[in-house]
């Protein structure tokens, strides 16, 4: 249990600094452990490495990124501490299987598909008398 509590709180300072420079060596520093030591117990209590762990995290916020903002896949690649875009996109490839800017655009083709169409209703030439009418035009949608 103990272990647990302290992966956890390691995984959340390792989380608000993701967008450092983070070495096993500098965790390890931040955990009181030895590398070796530490490295053990958190594959123990996540079944991952630490070094996959920040990996997954970085090109997890990296493909929110993406998805959400025009960044520039470069600027994103450096937040996230990549020394290249194509460092970064060979390594995002291999997680999501397809490049940072084929990802973004399925995104976004994704989220127009899903999202809700809005219907405008004109219903003030009927002569609607039920609150369920007025209130969910269903006499005439208007597209």
């Amino acid at each position: 249990m103990m272990q647990q509590e302290i992966i956890h709180s390691l995984s959340n300072w390792i989380d608000q600094n993701l967008d450092k420079a983070l070495s096993i060596d500098e965790v390890a520093a931040k955990s009181g452990y030895s590398k070796w030591h530490l490295q053990r117990m958190f594959r123990a209590v996540t079944k991952q490495t630490l070094g996959g762990y920040i990996r997954e995290r970085r090109l997890t916020l990296a493909a929110e990124a993406l998805r959400q903002t025009q960044r520039p896949v470069f600027d994103i690649a450096m937040q996230y501490g990549y020394d290249s875009q194509q460092t970064f996109s060979r390594v995002f490839r291999r997680q999501f299987s397809q490049t940072p800017t084929a990802y973004r655009h399925t995104m976004r083709r994704q989220a127009m598909i899903h999202r809700p169409r809005l219907l405008s209703f004109d219903c003030a030439d009927n002569n609607m008398t039920s609150f369920a009418q007025r209130t969910t035009g269903e006499c005439c949608p208007v597209s």
